[in-house]
Order: C-alpha cells, then sequence, then structure tokens
C-alpha cells in the first residue's frame, strides 16, 4: 500500500473516531444529566440517547472498514481502540437501559397508587415495556448482523488479497519459465551452430590431408619416373 493511501485511511478513520467521541460525549453528558430530570425529560432523554448509541455503534462499524484498509502490521493499535470504543457504549447503553427501567417502574408505581384504572395501567405499560424490549432485541440482532457482515466483508478482502498475490506469483514464474524456455533455445541453436562448423572444419581437415598425400604420392613417383 502506497504511502499516500495509508494516509488517507489514517485520515478517514481518524475522521470517525472524532466523530464519535462527539458523540460519545454527548451520551454521557445526558446520562449523567438524566436523574435530575423530570419524568417526561427523561423519557424523551432517554430516546435521543438510545438514538445517538445506535448512530455510535455505526460509527464504530464503519471504523472498522477502515482498519481493513490499514497495514496488517499496525492494524492491532487501531482494533484495541474499536474494542474499547465497543466497550464504552456497551456500558453506556446498560446504564441507559437500567435508568429507563427505572423510569418505568416509578411510572407503574405511580399508576398503581392512583387506584383508578391501576390494572388496565399495570399491563399498558407492561405491554409497553414488552415492545421496548422486543425493539432492543431486534436492534442487537441488526447490530450483530451489521458487524458478521462487516467480519465477512474484511474476510472475503483478506482472500481477494492472497488469491491476487499468488497470481502475481504464478504469473511471474510463467515468465521465468519462458525465459528459461527462451535461454534454452538460443543455447540449443548455438550447439547446433557450434556442430556445424566442427563438420565443416573436419571436411575441410580431411580434404587438406587428401591433397596432402595425392602430393607426397605425387612427389615419390615422380622421381622414379
Amino acid at each position: 500500500m502506497s504511502i499516500a493511501l495509508k494516509d488517507a485511511d489514517d485520515g478517514l478513520f481518524s475522521n470517525y473516531e472524532t466523530e464519535f467521541q462527539l458523540a460519545y460525549g454527548e451520551i454521557s453528558q445526558n446520562l449523567d444529566e438524566f436523574v435530575h430530570l423530570t419524568a417526561a425529560e427523561q423519557r424523551k432523554t432517554a430516546t435521543g440517547i438510545q438514538r445517538a448509541i445506535d448512530e455510535a455503534y455505526e460509527i464504530i462499524d464503519q471504523m472498522a472498514v477502515e482498519v481493513q484498509s490499514i497495514p496488517s502490521s499496525q492494524r492491532s493499535r487501531y482494533n484495541n481502540k474499536l474494542r474499547g470504543y465497543r466497550s464504552d457504549i456497551e456500558k453506556a447503553k446498560r446504564r441507559i437501559k437500567s435508568l429507563r427501567e427505572n423510569v418505568d417502574r416509578n411510572e407503574l408505581l405511580g399508576v398503581a397508587s392512583q387506584g383508578v384504572g391501576r390494572d388496565v395501567g399495570a399491563d399498558q405499560r407492561q405491554q409497553l415495556l414488552a415492545g421496548q424490549e422486543s425493539l432492543d432485541r431486534s436492534s442487537e440482532r441488526l447490530r450483530e448482523s451489521q458487524r458478521v457482515a462487516n467480519e465477512t466483508e474484511s474476510v472475503g478482502a483478506n482472500i481477494l488479497t492472497d488469491l491476487r498475490a499468488q497470481r502475481e506469483q504464478i504469473v511471474n514464474s510463467r515468465n521465468t519459465l519462458t525465459e528459461a524456455d527462451n535461454y534454452v533455445d538460443k543455447s540449443l541453436r548455438t550447439l547446433r551452430s557450434m556442430a556445424r562448423r566442427m563438420a565443416a572444419n573436419k571436411v575441410i581437415t580431411y580434404a587438406i590431408i587428401a591433397i596432402l598425400v595425392v602430393l607426397i604420392i605425387f612427389v615419390l613417383l615422380s622421381k622414379f619416373w
């Protein structure tokens, strides 16, 4: 990965990190002020806190995606940050859940003390509580599905990277084999050329020897004649 691309990934992670810190700061402030609010304000604030928690989860998921673009040798530091951020949001989630249950419990007790319509009001509150719990479970399942999808995407990206690396190795090996074949062909052509030259040299040598023998015989015969 080039330095420019690495810096871009770091920049995106830092931007998401800033957004998360702002969201978490707002969540923490609202949680600290929660007990000082009226019942109506508490219910409204609880809804806002839950919405902010959902947004914080989405930001964490985006940061997790960006971490996959960072070199593997540097991911551990970012993964440690993500684990810390998830832990903070989980704590905030448990805290707001407890506060909302207290608000609902207090309202139930208030309805019961009025005497009129006590059973009907309690049933309605129980239904609301059950509906809220079902909604919380659905939100949790959606976040878990998103997390699994992100992990699957990360695994798929790593597999594609490995496949590309293996393809490059195969291409390089094929190029090396092609070059080796070319060298072998050149060597064979050189050997054939040398063999032809050696054969030609032998023919010339034999011809010279034959001529010399004929000349010697001719000289010897000329002496007797």
